[in-house]
């Protein structure tokens, strides 16, 4: 029986001595912690435990798990352990056991008080700031030589990411601003009905992936793909260090790798704006002829009547400023990405959020500097 391996010895008062005798392996069974304690719990009185070990033949982990459960059940009775008849071997695992524990322990933090979080922030912002205008900065210095003629990348990478913000991209723009479309000529439609004026769902359609939710929902799209795909791609660049072998080589790593990705972004985001606004209306065209019954030659001439040139011109500038801004926030993510597999984790998500933030707020902007132009 496993309980044959311990004797009790309540010779000296107030000291619980325990002999420990032959095999403790895992193999010949432990006793368990809870038969133990209730061989001593009748003797309140006792308020430290000794060891004698002199007897043990064999150990194992199975010794150490035994001794580690008494030491925890004997510090919530405060009742002291003398380890000193223990062998080395034991003493140095449960050390080990020890360390281990109050290194996972869950430390106690305090809160800070809402003056040093409040300075936090403000530093924080500060070096978002400094290290934003710094970017732009490069960026501008880059795009210079590009004028002059000096700038060095090769073109081949050029052409591979306009073919991935571009042509790669348009089955996702195609579906999102269909369905667009399709919305708005429905949400049009619940209105327009009470009045009998079905045939304005055209101009709600025309006007609106035109103006603006053409370039809103083509610039989100483009943000969760291709901003994030420059983030990461940048990331695991500067984890890897290839971005350092490209100072070491003396090549600016901002015109070699971030000034292709802008470009691209910026020709190939104005031209898929158009694209999306024609599918956003084809979508609108199609609800309309095929399900609210109205003329699909009228709805084409509404169309037409509804969409000035402005509108065009105003969904090419949104399309070309948030292709600015999705390159500048997924490649800045990434170039200043920490170096870890964490760190380009966060630097894509942190790109994403970014560029659609910086989307709503330009989108924001830009409505109204045409309303007080009245564009």
């Amino acid at each position: 029986m496993p309980s044959e391996k311990i004797i009790f010895d309540y010779s000296i008062p107030k000291i619980l001595q325990i002999k420990l005798t032959g095999e403790w392996l895992m193999s010949s069974g432990i006793p368990a912690i809870s038969e133990f304690t209730s061989q001593f719990s009748s003797h309140s009185d006792v308020a430290q435990i000794v060891f004698d070990t002199s007897k043990i033949s064999k150990w194992d982990s199975g010794l150490v798990s035994f001794l580690f459960g008494l030491i925890k059940e004997c510090q919530r009775k405060n009742i002291k352990i003398e380890r000193k008849g223990l062998p080395e071997g034991v003493l140095k695992l449960l050390d080990l056991i020890e360390k281990i524990g109050e290194k996972n322990k869950p430390q106690e933090t305090k809160p800070e008080p809402f003056l040093q979080r409040l300075g936090g922030r403000a530093l924080q912002l500060k070096e978002s700031l400094l290290s934003l205008l710094g970017f732009l900065g490069e960026i501008t210095v880059s795009f210079n030589r590009v004028i002059a003629g000096k700038a060095y990348f090769r073109f081949n990478d050029f052409m591979l990411i306009v073919q991935r913000c571009g042509a790669d991209a348009l089955g996702l723009v195609s579906l999102i601003s269909v369905l667009v479309g399709i919305i708005l000529a429905f949400i049009g439609a619940i209105q327009l009905q009470i009045f009998g004026a079905q045939i304005y769902i055209a101009d709600i359609v025309g006007i609106a992936m035109v103006r603006v939710m053409g370039a809103v929902m083509t610039g989100i799209i483009m943000s969760g793909r291709t901003g994030a795909s420059f983030a990461a791609e940048l990331g695991i660049m500067q984890t890897n260090e290839e971005i350092d072998a490209l100072k070491t080589l003396g090549v600016d790593p901002v015109e070699f790798l971030v000034v292709p990705r802008i470009l691209a972004l910026v020709v190939m985001l104005p031209l898929l704006t158009l694209y999306a606004d024609f599918m956003g209306i084809l979508g609108g065209y199609i609800i309309s002829a095929g399900v609210l019954g109205i003329n699909p030659v009228e709805y084409l001439n509404h169309t037409q009547s509804a969409v000035k040139l402005s509108n065009l011109w105003i969904g090419l500038i949104h399309g070309f400023v948030f292709g600015i801004i999705i390159a500048i926030s997924g490649c800045l993510r990434g170039m200043n990405c920490e170096r870890s597999a964490n760190g380009v984790g966060e630097a894509t998500t942190s790109a994403v959020v970014t560029s659609i933030t910086s989307i709503v707020v330009a989108t924001a902007i830009i409505t109204f500097i045409c309303q007080v132009l009245g564009v």
